[in-house]
């Protein structure tokens, strides 16, 4: 039984009667499922139901599910924007082409919570110094609430806006130069690193900028690990890595933008050296070539980042689809770290390849800072290792596929932790 208060009441038959014919549909006067409790709907999807009540808003493409309360909500997080900011330069907002979506002054200045049950829509006032935002909430003073009416149990999860931190990292793509002269020659430009799942990658093409990623990781100098959101920079044509830049999401940290340059004289390889030194290497060529046929195709999964210090590890999965089936299989993962790669059945495989724990090599990574945290009486062993990495990878897979993002980033952080002690006693 329907107990929200969203909805229109149909209560009486001449209502249902009414509503039959705007909907064209009899069952909604002849239906005895129809009762005096019953509700209508008319916006299902919460990004319309939001605009509906303030038009004037820009929403977030990103909008994301929580738990709070015994109960799940969406969180988005809406924009007040202009094009005609003085002396600032334009942007797409969202990636669009368009040029209604052109911006130059924009504020993450409301957060919507919309009941998942039934819809009921609140709208908190997040940025008091906004001056549009501020005006809207004089114009219609009961539609914004401000931030500290919502509840803990919410509050504690909203996040930094992934739409805002894009437009934030162009810019600063250019403007972390502070030398005059440097900034006029553009001797120091950056990008966003270019990444892709399709063809390109073997064509040499470039493929689409990446788009921020969600972690639990520690920062460097920071004692626990916290909620951000990342994204790397490569120089200008190059693809090696030279900074990335963090949003912090966690209490008293949220909202702080922090940004970590490698040394000029260090090479790190970037995603997308990464993934062209896997497309290069003569096993995984061989064995797409023989797989990518006529009635099958080779699905090259996502790219995953995971931090052990002062090092990555890159880790990606291969599926394998049948033409005539629905579901791909998982046939191998490649594991790429520094100069090395593997590819195995098993992530416990190709961890073991690259870190030495396999027969007949004893490969011992360097430059690698890593410190053992307690674990109990967890297996420390090489084997126990790798099998609590397996398993760590397997979840975040399954976390990834049913779009739990928070179970992910848990599961990607130990998986970080693992591989930490793995690449300590490999160089023992």
């Amino acid at each position: 039984t329907y107990t929200g208060v969203g909805g229109v009441e149909i209560n009486s038959p001449l209502r249902r009667f009414f509503y039959a014919l705007r909907f064209g549909s009899l069952k909604l006067f002849l239906s005895s499922d129809v009762t005096k409790e019953s509700r209508i709907l008319y916006y299902r999807d919460i990004k319309e139901r939001v605009l509906k009540i303030a038009p004037f808003l820009k929403l977030d493409r990103d909008p994301y599910l929580v738990i709070a309360e015994g109960k799940m909500y969406w969180i988005l997080d809406a924009y007040t924007s202009t094009d005609r900011y003085p002396y600032s330069q334009q942007l797409s907002l969202n990636g669009s082409p368009s040029t209604s979506l052109r911006v130059n002054y924009i504020r993450n200045s409301v957060k919507a919570v919309v009941d998942a049950y039934d819809g009921t829509i609140k709208l908190y006032q997040a940025d008091l110094d906004d001056p549009i935002i501020r005006t809207y909430a004089k114009i219609f003073p009961k539609t914004f609430r401000e931030l500290e009416e919502m509840p803990k149990g919410l509050i504690s999860h909203i996040r930094y806006p992934e739409d805002i931190f894009t437009l934030q990292t162009a810019i600063y793509t250019t403007y972390h130069m502070d030398d005059p002269q440097i900034f006029y020659n553009k001797e120091d430009q950056w990008e966003i690193p270019a990444i892709s799942t399709s063809n390109k990658e073997q064509t040499g093409g470039r493929g689409e900028s990446m788009a921020p990623r969600h972690l639990i990781m520690k920062l460097p100098g920071e004692k626990a690990e916290e909620y951000i959101l990342m994204l790397p920079f490569t120089p200008r044509a190059k693809d090696n890595l030279s900074a990335w830049m963090v949003a912090r999401n966690d209490g008293g940290q949220y909202g702080k933008l922090v940004v970590y340059r490698f040394p000029k004289d260090k090479l790190v390889f970037g995603p997308k050296q990464v993934i062209g030194r896997i497309n290069q290497d003569a096993e995984v060529s061989r064995q797409i070539s023989l797989w990518d046929q006529r009635g099958s195709q080779v699905i090259q999964g996502p790219l995953l980042v995971i931090p052990i210090e002062e090092s990555l590890v890159y880790v990606r999965p291969l599926y394998l689809k049948a033409e005539a089936g629905k579901i791909p299989e998982l046939k191998r993962v490649i594991v790429a770290y520094e100069n090395k790669i593997a590819m195995e059945e098993t992530l416990e495989a190709g961890l073991a390849k690259i870190f030495g724990t396999a027969e007949g090599g004893q490969a011992k990574p360097s430059g690698v800072s890593a410190r053992i945290a307690p674990t109990g009486e967890a297996d420390m062993t090489k084997e126990g290792l790798l099998q609590q990495a397996t398993q760590s990878y397997e979840a975040a897979i399954r976390a990834q596929r049913e779009g739990d993002w928070g179970r992910y980033g848990e599961e990607i952080k130990r998986l970080g932790e693992i591989l930490s002690k793995l690449s300590l006693r490999s160089s023992n």
